[in-house]
């Protein structure tokens, strides 16, 4: 196998290599992490489809989901293999660990790379369904955020943006430089235009997850009972205009919307239930690209310190409320809410105070930038603690098998 010593390289919050073994530990430390049932599931456990299950909220809706209600079932995301130039994508090797995991806990779980947006892929997962876990999905998490999608009825593609709706948006926001210097700038965002924000719905609206559902239903593969969940985030009014107000919250709006259609459809025919998850903050490959939110959760930590809930913890509430373990809590439009610890008025007050304050030269003092910094790089596998990054480490780690 191919070996090397791998050390961070990065162009800003993107990094162009990540470490296998660094994500390998981070995904046993989620799942240690993750709180154990009251009772260890007993049988072969819910047969569950989770789309985008390879990073951020849909990685820990996977191991949340194996450790806390013992599914079984499928896992889809797009992931880079590694090349002779490149490590894979740092969810190529968390998909890889997470496999390991579920084998070790004897829960059958397939893998799949490709494209959820096309109709081949609704396909494989189908046969699956069908083939290898007896015809009926009782579970469906859906976690995708993707710059593009092509239609596979029209040919057409379409690509999402970050723009505010109705005018300019100038926020504050974090950068580091080469050197890991944190220095706070105001952006300045143009405003959405022309067809823009229905790009934005086409790609990270309900669409694909209505049509998910059309093709599992249309195959009689959804259980009596069958639930489902789209992941999304609301936040603070300090990034409403660019996230809630702007393209992507028009595209969460869809989403929502989306889910009250789903959620009437699947109660007439299978008695089940579709809702949207409103998640907390955290640091993720997706959010680090949305201005101002870095600055944002780096204020949020400062405020909170260890009382800002993991992911793997909320997505364990998750699945308690789908698998009827506990009451499904509902806010007034429907959604199931795990952000509560971020929006009360005291914490928001307290972070806009910071806000308000924050510049260059007070920001380490108000943000906690050494949790985040280091989540940023943990998203690739470095500064994970227990690993040696001086040790030369295999990075042809091959994609989990699951034809056996």
């Amino acid at each position: 196998m191919n070996e090397r010593v791998l050390t961070p390289r990065n162009r800003g919050f993107l990094f162009l290599d990540s470490h296998p073994a660094g994500c390998g530990q981070l995904v046993a430390d989620m799942w240690q992490a993750c709180p154990a049932p009251a009772a260890p599931p007993e049988g072969d456990g819910p047969v569950a489809l989770v789309i985008g299950s390879s990073a951020g909220y849909g990685l820990a809706a996977t191991l949340a989901g194996l450790k806390r209600a013992g599914i079984r079932g499928i896992g889809v995301s797009f992931e880079k293999a590694p090349t002779a130039r490149r490590t894979a994508t740092a969810g190529w090797y968390r998909t890889a660990a997470t496999a390991d995991l579920a084998r070790a806990a004897g829960r059958d779980m397939v893998f799949l790379n490709g494209d959820a947006f096309s109709d081949a892929m609704k396909e494989q997962v189908a046969d699956l369904v069908e083939q290898r876990f007896g015809g009926r999905l009782d579970h469906l998490i859906y976690s995708v955020a993707a710059p593009r999608r092509t239609d596979p009825e029209t040919g057409a593609t379409y690509a999402s943006v970050l723009k505010p709706i109705g005018g300019v948006n100038r926020t504050k926001t974090l950068v580091f430089d080469e050197d890991g210097v944190p220095e706070v700038r105001e952006v300045e965002t143009g405003p959405a235009e022309g067809d823009d924000v229905a790009q934005t719905v086409a790609v990270m609206g309900g669409g694909d997850w209505e049509r998910w559902i059309d093709h599992l239903a249309g195959r009689g593969l959804l259980a009596e009972g069958f639930s489902t969940a789209a992941l999304s985030y609301i936040g603070s009014s300090l990034t409403a205009a660019i996230y809630r107000q702007g393209t992507i919250g028009a595209a969460k709006a869809h989403l929502e919307a989306t889910a009250r259609t789903l959620d009437a459809r699947l109660g007439r025919t299978v008695g089940g239930r579709a809702v949207t998850s409103v998640n907390g903050a955290a640091v993720t490959q997706s959010s680090t690209a949305i201005p101002g939110i870095a600055l944002y959760t780096g204020l949020l930590r400062g405020v909170l310190g260890g009382g800002l809930v993991p992911p793997i913890h909320q997505l364990a509430a998750l699945w308690d409320q789908l698998t009827g373990t506990a009451p499904l809590a509902l806010d007034d439009e429907g959604r199931v809410r795990l952000d509560t610890f971020e929006l009360t008025d005291d914490v928001q007050a307290a972070v806009a105070a910071r806000w308000e304050s924050a510049t260059t030269a007070t920001i380490a003092d108000l943000a906690d930038l050494d949790w985040f910094r280091a989540e940023v790089r943990r998203l690739y596998g470095f500064s994970v603690p227990g690993i040696d990054y001086t040790a030369p480490v295999a990075t042809d780690i091959p994609w989990p098998d699951h034809t056996s």
